[in-house]
């Protein structure tokens, strides 16, 4: 230790230190005894909470029968009201054309098998809305006076 500036010997007495307190610490895990394996066991309750205690040792809710719902509930039939717009675009020779509404001036794809006869272009007419491959469609088109 002669030739050790005061660097390395107080990095010697930190380390030595060190390993004083893992022997330590392991004594005293020793002196408590092993550990069972009931103390390491971690149990989930009913609410998915993390607990101690075992599920037979807790107390048990009561829950009726009624109370509990197997499936989701039926969607309600709503009635859809058909919307208003104006004819923007409808060309015959190819049978499809465009209906701006009127409330939202949003533009939908109709095609000539869902108009009815004699539909022409500045026709005021009420709609309802289909999904279709490229975006929504208007459907069941009535001329409106």
């Amino acid at each position: 230790m002669a030739g050790q500036s005061f660097g390395k010997r107080e990095n010697e007495k930190k380390k030595q230190a060190k390993r004083l307190e893992k022997q330590k610490r392991r004594e005293e895990r020793q002196a408590a005894g092993p550990s069972s394996l009931d103390d390491m066991i971690a149990y989930v309750d009913e609410l998915g909470n993390i607990v101690d205690t075992p599920p037979e040792e807790r107390q048990k809710q009561e829950v009726k029968l009624e109370d509990v719902l197997i499936a989701t509930p039926k969607k309600e039939d709503i009635e859809v009201e058909p919307l208003k717009g104006r004819v923007e675009h409808f060309n015959a020779d190819k049978g499809y054309g465009f209906i701006k509404e009127t409330a939202t001036t949003e533009k939908y794809f109709f095609h000539i098998s869902s108009a009815p006869a004699g539909i022409a272009e500045g026709n005021i007419v009420t709609f309802e809305l289909e999904r279709g491959t490229r975006g929504m469609n208007a459907v069941k088109i009535t001329l409106t006076k």
